[in-house]
């Protein structure tokens, strides 16, 4: 697991280097309507999450879970709330930083892992955000328990994750806008792809990525001890188009309360 995080912090860091589209902050102007109450962001690439899914976040303390970027933090502190980012990424963290200095606001930022919270006291937050970013840890049921622990009682966890079926199919065949199943799940990078292929992903991409099955994803969240009271689906038409996302929904985002 250490290895795998030192690999995909540096492999954020270079993404923030290349301005992939998850790493570019918001432009002031976002900032600026969301002080004013027009706002929007997404736990998912093309669905904006539902504002009855946040309630009235002025005043609140909201967590935002391996959520750098300068996207969503930003964003909510603009709206009122006391935000803190908890990001891998040191260079994730900074665009976060960057926008508060430019744009007048107050936010935290947190370097470390999302499974790991324990600087967190207990009960310390109202809401968590957590866009879709677990599947670059190897195990997210110990994320789930952490949540529910630094959630206040009567606090929301709002998460987006991946359809763990995107992941059977060949990667180089959807290049060619081919759809072949290939691999079984549960699917890992490291372990499910010959060295040469991993070798050239991770020079590509970066990054390594792991699927998690809806057990893991909803399932880990109830046993954690979470009451699931909203879910919906994303067929990422705003990503490039990889022929998945015209057969079935590539990522779901879900509302869960704890009591």
């Amino acid at each position: 697991m250490d290895d795998v995080a030192r690999l995909n912090r540096l492999g954020w860091d270079r993404l923030v280097e290349e301005r992939n589209v998850w790493t570019r902050p918001v432009p002031s102007v976002s900032v600026d309507r969301a002080r004013h109450g027009d706002w929007a962001i997404f736990l998912t690439p093309d669905r904006p999450v539902p504002r009855d899914w946040f309630g009235d976040v002025a005043g609140r303390d909201i967590l935002c879970l391996a959520s750098g970027g300068g996207q969503q933090g930003p964003i909510l502190a603009a709206a009122g709330a006391r935000v803190t980012v908890f990001d891998a990424s040191p260079r994730q963290l900074a665009q976060d930083e960057m926008v508060a200095a430019r744009d007048g606001l107050v936010l935290a930022t947190r370097l470390g892992l999302m499974h790991d919270l324990s600087d967190i006291p207990d009960a310390s937050f109202d809401l968590i955000f957590h866009p879709a970013s677990n599947c670059f840890a190897p195990d997210i049921e110990p994320v789930w328990r952490e949540c529910f622990r630094v959630l206040r009682p009567g606090g929301a966890l709002l998460a987006g994750f991946m359809n763990p079926d995107v992941y059977i199919f060949d990667l180089d065949a959807q290049e060619r806008d081919e759809l072949v199943v290939r691999f079984p799940l549960p699917y890992a990078d490291i372990t499910s792809l010959p060295a040469d292929e991993l070798q050239r992903l991770v020079e590509q991409d970066h990054v390594v990525e792991f699927s998690h099955s809806l057990e893991t994803q909803i399932g880990g969240q109830l046993k954690a001890g979470f009451v699931l009271t909203g879910l919906f689906e994303d067929k990422d038409f705003g990503m490039p188009d990889t022929g998945r996302s015209r057969f079935m929904p590539v990522l779901f985002a879900t509302r869960a309360m704890k009591p």
